[in-house]
Parts: structure tokens; sequence; C-alpha cells
């Protein structure tokens, strides 16, 4: 019997079909809370004997975990991505080992972009202080702004990218786009201006919604360098990693104005530290990594998680990889 290591929280905290397909497969399920460090994992994997397979969230899956999954007992015979961001994954080392990454793309890009307008709408009306204050007995009013006829810039045009796009032009919105593969059937039908340079994609940008994956050549790719350039009192909205920014500068930036907030649903490090240089600024919003997480969603998501990693375990074909070998 197959035995597996589940991981990801949404996926045991919200109710759904996908639990019944798992208890269907037989298989042995250890379940833990993620996102787990490198030395967790290391931890359960020893102390389990290791499994067939990994049902993961954004745990780190390093070389180190990879190579101690597949010395075990129970070798490691396939990682299964419960969501489509593989960043905290080693994916080149899994490949050169020949362990199949399964993911799962197409499932998650409505909910995300109707989370990502929420924090753009959050910061243009100043939600955070406006709440904070009536709660706490006050009555303190910030002015906001409007978003028709802002220009809104989006780095990366996939599926996530592409939704955002027809909620920003429901918005009135002038759209821009950045992306190394253009649809542009999509920017005509849109109306999506095609930015050839991420740097063309900032300027004069009143919001910039980061919608990449991470890799070494994009991480840390919002800096100070990048916002003193960029329009004063823009809205940076994160809802792809949180390694896309130095969050210091967007800290900083937001004290300063030069920045007129930043809301994210992802951080570099999750949860955040006590100290953490975003604490106590109120154009400042971030959310615990629930931009997917809706009822409609989780359940596409882990359906489709669970198919792949039950499937590929029984020799079945209907599955998603995500890299070759």
């Amino acid at each position: 019997m197959p035995r597996i290591l589940l991981t990801t929280t949404s996926y045991q905290d919200t109710p759904g079909k996908h639990h019944d397909v798992l208890k269907a497969s037989g298989f042995e399920v250890v379940r833990a809370r993620g996102p787990l460090q490198e030395a967790a994992m290391m931890d359960l994997i020893k102390s389990n004997d290791g499994f067939d397979g990994l049902l993961n969230g954004d745990d780190l899956i390093t070389s180190k975990v990879i190579d101690a999954a597949m010395s075990a007992r129970t070798p490691l015979r396939v990682i299964a991505k419960y969501g489509i961001g593989l960043d905290s994954i080693d994916v080149k080392y899994a490949t050169a080992k020949k362990i199949p990454v399964l993911y799962t793309p197409g499932v998650n890009h409505t909910t995300v972009a109707e989370h990502t307008f929420g924090l753009i709408i959050a910061l243009a009306k100043h939600f955070w202080p406006h709440v904070r204050s009536v709660k706490g007995g006050g009555w303190k009013r910030i002015t906001g702004s409007e978003l028709a006829g802002k220009t809104i810039a989006i780095m990366g045009m996939g599926r996530i990218g592409k939704e955002v796009a027809k909620r920003a032009r429901a918005f009135e919105m002038n759209v821009r786009g950045y992306d190394v593969y253009w649809d542009e059937g999509f920017a005509q039908a849109c109306t999506v201006e095609r930015c050839t340079t991420l740097e063309d994609a900032l300027h004069n940008a009143d919001v910039v919604s980061l919608h990449m994956n991470l890799d070494e050549s994009n991480r840390g790719f919002i800096n100070k360098t990048r916002l003193a350039a960029m329009k004063k009192g823009a809205i940076i909205i994160n809802t792809a990693r949180g390694g896309l920014v130095v969050e210091q500068d967007i800290a900083d930036a937001c004290k300063s104005g030069q920045l007129g907030g930043y809301g994210a649903d992802v951080l570099d490090l999750e949860p955040p530290a006590p100290d953490h240089p975003f604490n106590e600024i109120d154009n400042v919003l971030i959310t615990p990594h629930v931009g997917s997480r809706t009822f409609e969603s989780v359940e596409r998501q882990a359906m489709r998680a669970t198919l792949n990693i039950v499937n590929y375990l029984n020799g079945d074909k209907d599955y998603i990889q995500a890299n070759t070998f």
C-alpha cells in the first residue's frame, strides 16, 4: 500500500470530494501542517521511513529532502504539488533524479484574480485605517481614489493575469501588460497594451499587479531602484510570490509616500517574523496566503492534486507533470 505525506493545510481544512477520493485510494496518509522548512521535512521522512509520494503545498523540498526521501526504506516516487507555483521545490534536481513533479494548472485563476481586486480596492479606498478607526470608536476619514481611468500594469499575462485584465476593463481602467509569451488575440479582445520590457510596464502605472513565476532571474525584482522610478503614490499588488519584492524596500517606500500602498497575499517567509518590516504600516495590507482558498477553488485544486498522485501511483496516465525527462 503506498504511503503519502499530506502537508497542505488548505486541502486538509476545506471539505470536499477530494477527501473521499483520497480515502477511497486506500493509501496510508500521514498528515502534517505546512508549510514546512527543510529540517521538518527531513524529520518526517526519517521518522516514517519514507513516503512513496508527497502531496505538498509550499513546503521546502530541497535536494537534501529529495535525497533523504529517495534513500529511505520507502523511497520517494513522486512529488504532487497542490498548486501551480513550483519555486519551493528543487524541480531541476527532481528531474535529474527522475522524480516526477506534478501540479495543478488552470484551477485557481478566477479566485486569485478576485482576491487581487479585493486588495486593489481596499488600498485605493483605505479600508484598513477606516475600519480600524471606526471599530476603535473613531471616525477618521481619508480621501480615496477611483479606479476608473487609472492605468494598471499586469506583470505576467498567464491565466491569472488575464482574469485580472478582464476585471480591470470592467472597472474602466487602462490595461497594459508584460509577458514573454504574449497572447495577441486576448490582448486585442480585451484592449491590453503590450509592453516589451518590465520597466516599460512599470512606467507611469497607477497600479502594478504581479503575476510572475519566481526564479533567480527575478528574485527581488521590485527593489528601491525600481520603486524610485515608479509613479509616486502607485499601488503594488502581489498575489504571486513574496520573493519578487525586497520587502524592506517596499516598507520604506510605503512609509515615505513613494508607494501609495502594497497589498500582498504572499511573503518571502511565511508566516512572518514578529519584527517584520510591514508591521504597523497602514498602507500595507497582507493576507495569509488565502488568495486561492475558496470552497470552489480548493475543491478544484485539491481534486486535481489528488487525482495526480493517486493516478500516478496506481499506474493511471491521468496526471499533469511539470517536468520532463
